[in-house]
């Protein structure tokens, strides 16, 4: 599925961030499915941003220490807009028979 529609990842910026003054070294993070972190004696690690999942914030959501933090979900879809991501995406799911 291509949800990027041709917007290379690395120019969709969206990836957590830790504030490690408020970490509680839950370790709720590292229950992500896309293995974006890395646990270090400082507590958690973001070693693999671009692997991040676009849109996804559940890291953020259920952070004890509510550490975490994304940059605004409106630079993603300012750039789905301007690379006309939403038809492309919609014409790859009617190809797909996913949608009508």
């Amino acid at each position: 599925m291509p949800w990027f529609a041709g917007i290379p990842r690395t120019e969709l910026n969206w990836f957590p961030t830790i504030d490690h003054d408020r970490c509680v070294k839950c370790g709720m993070c590292m229950n992500c499915g896309k293995k974006v972190y890395d646990w270090t004696q400082e507590g958690p690690k973001v070693a693999r941003p671009m692997d991040c999942l676009v849109g996804c914030s559940t890291c953020a959501n259920l952070c004890l220490g509510k550490c975490i933090s994304f940059p605004s979900i409106e630079e993603v879809r300012e750039a789905y807009k301007q690379h006309g991501v939403w038809a492309k995406v919609k014409q790859e799911l009617k190809k797909e028979g996913k949608i009508q």
